[in-house]
C-alpha cells in the first residue's frame, strides 16, 4: 500500500469553491488560502439550522505507541456516510508542530482517509496556531514592558503567573530566566514556555462563541496577583481589544477537504493529556449548520478527550452528541493485556480478553454520561478474522454496537456499513441528554476527586500544599463554580504511563493548580506530566524531507 503522503499527493483534489458550494456556502463568503483551503466567517452559524443537524462524538480506548487511529475513523466515517448519501461533515482539530516534527510526522488521518492537502494542514495552515502563540507572547511582553515601565512607582506583582507559549517541543525552555544583562534588559524574573496548544489563548480560541465573546475572555486573563492577592488581568494592562485584533482570522474556521472530495473543518488545539483537546466549539457549530451529520473527535482516550468535551465544552455551548463512537484496535487491547509491543502484530486471544478491561472501563464511563455507544474496530492488515469475531462478540455481550471501519486501506467504501449502522441507531436509540461527573456548584477539589474517582478508578485523591493553596485562592476569588481540566498522561487511566489495562485503587495526585479565568477553567495537574514535551531520541524531522520539490517524511 502506499504511504499517507503518496495517496495525499495522488489524490485529485477539488477546488475548496466547489467543497463551499456543495454544502451551501457561497463562494462571495469564503476567504480563499490558494485553491484547496478557505476561512469561512463566524456569522454564517445558523441556530434553527443546527438543530436540525446530528452530532457523532469520536474517541477511543487509552491511546498506545501502537496508535489507535481516531481521527482516520472521524474522517472514515465522514466518507461512508457521504457514499451512502448522506450530508456529512467532519470537523477535527488542527496538527501542532511540536508532534509533527517529534513523534509522528502528521496528525491529517491516514491511508485513503486523510483531510487534504495534509502537508499544509500538518506545517503552517493558515497560521492559527502562529496567532495563538504571537498573542500569547505579546501579552507576555506587553507585561514585562508595564513592569518595567512602572516600577519607578513602586509597582510589582507578587507572583507572575503567564510564561510564554511555542509551538516546538523544546525540554531547554521549561524553565528560563528572562531579563538577565543590564538594567535596560528589563527584570530578571523566572519563567518558562509551554507547548502553544496548551495556551490559555488556544482554550479561548476554542471555547468562544464569536470574536466579541474572544475579546472579553482574552481581559479576563490572569496574568498574575498584587501583594494584596488581588488578580491583575489583561484588562488591567488596557490590551484586550488589540490583542483579539490579532485573533481576528484565528477565529474563523478552516474549510478543507478529504481524500474524497467530503468537506472537513478544522480548526483549534489538540492535547487533551494538557489541555482540553477539543476543536473549537465556533467550528463544531458551523459544521452542524451546514451538516445533517457531523463527525468531531476528542483528543486522547475518553478518559481525557471525552471527558472534557462532556464536562466541558458541551457544558458551556450546549452542545448534545447523537451518537458516541469508541474507536479500539486489536494491537491497542493486546497492549493493554500486557502484550509486548513487539508482539502485538502476532495472534494472541488471551491479550485481547486481557485487554477488555481498558475497553469495558471507557463503556461504562461513556454510558455514564448517557451516551449510546458504538465500538468502532480500526482494522489493521494484520487481523485476524477470529480476533475481530472475539471483539465483535464482546461487545454483544457488553451491550453496545459494534462495527468494522476499514477506510486507511479501502477509503469511503471500507466505511460503509459503519455509516449505515451509525445512521440506524441515531434513528432508532439516540443518546440521551448528558450526565456531567460534577454538578457546577461542586468545589475545585470535589470536582478533580469526581474525575479521577469516577472516570479514571483511583482509590484516593492528594493534593500537594502548592495546590491546595491555589484552590482556595481561587475559591476565595469566586471563581470554585468553573469545571476542572485535569492532564494527565495519555497512556493510562492513572498519573503512571506504565499502568496500561483498567488500574483501580490507587492515588492520583495534583501537583499543582492553573487557574484559566479567560478559558473558564482550572488546569489540575498531575503527576509528571509536562505542559512543553520534550523531544524523542530520534525525532520525526530526520526523517523529514524535501525531494524534487515534495515534502517527504509526514504521516
Amino acid at each position: 500500500m502506499k504511504s499517507d503522503i503518496e495517496i495525499a499527493r495522488s489524490t485529485e483534489m477539488r477546488k475548496i469553491t466547489d467543497v463551499a458550494a456543495g454544502i451551501g456556502i457561497p463562494e462571495e463568503s469564503i476567504e480563499q488560502y490558494g485553491p484547496y483551503m478557505a476561512k469561512i466567517p463566524v456569522e454564517l452559524t445558523d441556530r434553527e439550522k443546527m438543530k436540525k443537524s446530528n452530532l457523532i462524538l469520536v474517541t477511543a480506548i487509552t491511546a498506545t505507541k501502537a496508535g489507535i487511529g481516531k481521527t482516520t475513523a472521524s474522517i472514515g466515517l465522514a466518507l461512508g456516510l457521504n457514499r451512502i448519501g448522506k450530508n456529512a461533515i467532519v470537523a477535527l482539530r488542527e496538527p501542532s508542530l511540536g508532534p509533527c516534527f517529534g513523534l509522528k510526522g502528521g496528525a491529517a488521518g491516514g491511508g485513503y482517509a486523510q483531510v487534504l492537502p495534509m502537508e499544509k494542514i500538518n506545517l503552517h495552515f493558515t497560521g492559527d496556531f502562529h496567532a495563538v502563540t504571537s498573542v500569547h507572547n505579546m501579552i507576555a511582553a506587553l507585561l514585562d514592558n508595564y513592569l518595567y515601565q512602572h516600577r519607578q512607582e513602586g509597582f510589582a506583582l507578587k507572583e507572575i503567573v503567564w510564561k510564554r507559549v511555542l509551538d516546538v517541543n523544546d525540554r531547554s525552555l521549561r524553565h528560563i530566566v528572562t531579563g538577565l544583562g543590564p538594567r535596560t534588559d528589563g527584570i530578571p524574573t523566572e519563567s518558562g514556555f509551554d507547548i502553544t496548544p496548551a495556551s490559555e489563548i488556544m482554550a479561548i480560541l476554542c471555547l468562544s462563541d464569536n470574536l466579541d465573546d474572544m475579546k472579553r475572555r482574552i481581559g479576563n486573563i490572569t496574568l498574575g496577583y498584587t501583594f494584596d492577592d488581588k488578580p491583575f488581568t489583561v484588562n488591567d494592562l488596557g490590551i484586550a481589544g488589540a490583542m483579539t485584533a490579532l485573533m481576528t482570522e484565528a477565529v474563523k474556521p478552516n474549510l478543507v477537504q478529504t481524500t474524497e472530495g467530503t468537506p472537513a473543518i478544522v480548526h483549534g488545539g489538540p492535547f487533551a493529556n494538557i489541555a482540553h483537546g477539543c476543536n473549537s466549539v465556533i467550528a463544531t457549530r458551523e459544521a452542524m449548520t451546514f451538516g445533517d451529520y457531523v463527525i468531531t473527535e476528542a483528543g486522547f482516550g475518553a478518559d481525557l478527550g471525552a471527558e472534557k468535551f462532556f464536562n466541558i465544552k458541551c457544558r458551556k455551548s450546549g452542545l448534545q452528541p447523537k451518537l458516541t463512537l469508541l474507536v479500539a484496535t486489536l494491537q491497542g487491547l493486546k497492549m493493554h493485556g500486557d502484550v509486548p509491543l513487539e508482539k502485538i502484530r502476532e495472534p494472541n486471544a488471551e491479550g485481547i480478553r486481557k485487554g477488555f478491561a481498558n475497553l469495558d472501563r471507557h463503556i461504562r464511563n461513556l454510558k455514564g454520561f448517557g451516551q449510546t455507544v458504538m465500538v468502532c474496530f480500526n482494522r489493521f492488515a494484520s487481523d485476524t478474522e477470529d480476533e475481530i469475531s472475539m471483539v465483535e462478540e464482546h461487545c454483544r455481550e457488553t451491550g453496545v454496537y459494534f462495527a468494522i471501519n476499514d477506510a486507511y486501506a479501502r477509503g469511503g467504501a471500507g466505511a460503509e456499513d459503519l455509516a449505515a449502522k451509525v445512521v440506524e441507531i441515531i434513528k432508532k436509540d439516540p443518546s440521551g441528554p448528558i450526565r456531567f461527573t460534577y454538578p457546577d456548584s461542586a468545589g475545585i477539589a470535589e470536582k478533580t476527586e469526581s474525575v479521577a474517582r469516577k472516570i479514571y478508578g483511583a482509590g484516593s485523591v492528594s493534593f500537594s500544599s502548592q495546590s491546595l493553596r491555589k484552590i482556595r485562592h481561587a475559591e476565595e476569588l469566586g471563581l470554585g463554580n468553573l469545571p476542572v481540566c485535569i492532564a494527565k498522561t495519555q497512556y493510562s487511566f492513572s498519573q503512571d504511563p506504565g499502568k496500561y489495562g483498567a488500574p483501580e485503587g490507587f492515588n492520583f495526585e495534583i501537583k499543582d493548580i492553573v487557574v484559566n479565568t479567560g478559558a473558564g477553567m482550572i488546569v489540575a495537574i498531575a503527576g509528571d506530566i509536562i505542559r512543553m514535551p520534550g523531544l524523542p531520541k530520534v525525532p520525526q524531522a530526520l526523517h523529514i524531507d524535501i525531494v524534487d520539490g515534495h515534502i517527504d517524511g509526514l504521516s
